[in-house]
């Protein structure tokens, strides 16, 4: 199978989740699993204190759950959160990611929670995010880092399975997406250190094996989270073209003559 092939197999796979059940729904069962919420709760212990420093008037998440928001700690009154379909219980205004209702520039803050993991277009997905995010906004994403345990996972998993029927992007492209977007980066960190797996014994070290890959700050976490700012568009200082003064010494003949009238 060539390369464009496995490309295009893996935009209509996520095409038909995203038609079919909801991939918000999924991660949102998935959540509630044992190891889900060990994943969930690791999120939470490193986004809390950045989701807090966030300020402004609107901060929108993009993907994730909705059941299982991460802007509950925001100081930000007002949260938008758009659901991808209509479904009995939902209470979000129902809309498209890749074609959001906000007008440019007037977003203060983003979280891109796994939005991009799985999107069918995951750079129209960032250039729509990064329109609606005003100059100076912050945005923080989150993705699985296929450089790690769960990346090497997912080529034993189901692909239909949550979350390995997403694509997962290497955090040195999602680097690059941001530079071209001028998108400045100004921390990025890993976490999730503990493997994919659901037993028991092995979930209740995951606080222990979290501490110790933050204390060697391992680049090998199940997910990356990236933190960056939207770029303020310099501006050209507009400077005048003064005409010069004439010499002080070219008014004397001209005094010396109004002198000489008067008299």
């Amino acid at each position: 199978m060539t390369l464009l092939s496995k490309r295009e197999t893996r935009r209509r796979l996520l095409q038909g989740i995203a038609d079919s059940s909801g991939i918000a729904l999924q991660l949102a069962h998935w959540f509630e699993t044992p190891l889900g919420a060990k994943v969930l709760a690791s999120q939470m212990q490193v986004v809390r204190p950045i989701i807090e420093r966030m300020f402004g008037y609107h901060i929108l998440q993009v993907g994730g759950s909705e059941e299982h928001l991460l802007l509950d700690q925001s100081p930000i009154n007002h949260k938008i959160v758009f659901s991808s379909a209509y479904r009995p219980g939902c209470t979000q205004p129902v809309a498209d990611n890749a074609q959001l209702p906000l007008a440019s520039d007037s977003i203060d803050a983003v979280v891109m929670h796994h939005g991009l993991d799985f999107a069918v277009d995951s750079h129209s997905l960032l250039r729509e995010a990064t329109r609606v995010l005003r100059p100076g906004g912050q945005m923080l994403i989150i993705g699985f880092n296929p450089f790690s345990q769960w990346g090497l996972a997912g080529l034993f998993k189901r692909k239909l399975d949550v979350p390995w029927s997403g694509r997962f992007i290497a955090k040195h492209r999602l680097l690059d997406w941001l530079q071209l977007l001028d998108l400045q980066v100004e921390s990025d960190t890993c976490g999730v250190y503990f493997p994919p797996l659901k037993f028991t014994a092995l979930l209740d070290q995951s606080q222990r094996l979290e501490a110790f890959g933050s204390k060697i700050r391992s680049p090998f976490g199940g997910v990356y989270y990236v933190s960056c700012k939207k770029q303020v568009a310099g501006v050209t200082p507009i400077v005048p073209t003064w005409k010069p003064l004439r010499a002080r010494s070219a008014l004397g003949p001209v005094a010396e003559n109004f002198r000489s009238k008067l008299h």
